[in-house]
């Protein structure tokens, strides 16, 4: 699966005695109702994180992961790629404005 948006928090890595790591961090969607979705990346890509910032707009492609502990039940959103959208802005910047052409001012329009 995939989901766009804004990374709004990324969090520090953690490292349990066991020796597995993890990384939280948190994408805003777009649309009318954003929601702040947390995925994980864990073991190895950890690291996948460590170029991207808060306020950075980015495709995330995850698994979905369940499992169950003491008749408790678990999701987890297991993001496995990480990459910026290019050429685009996050959600607090102004729109830019189309460039301004006056060199070629023609109309192609067919009629």
């Amino acid at each position: 699966m995939e989901l766009q948006g804004t990374i709004k928090v990324i969090f520090d890595t953690q490292e349990f005695d066991s020796g597995f790591k993890k990384r939280e961090f948190v994408v805003t969607t777009d649309g009318d109702y954003p929601q702040d979705i947390k995925f994980e990346v864990i073991k190895d890509k950890v690291d996948i994180l460590d170029k991207y910032s808060e306020g950075q707009r980015v495709d995330v492609s995850f698994d979905i992961r369940g499992n169950e502990y003491n008749g408790k039940y678990y999701n987890n959103l297991q993001a496995w790629k990480v990459f910026a959208v290019e050429g685009a802005s996050t959600r607090n910047d102004p729109p830019s404005d189309p460039p301004n052409d006056t060199a070629n001012d023609k109309d192609d329009l067919p009629f």
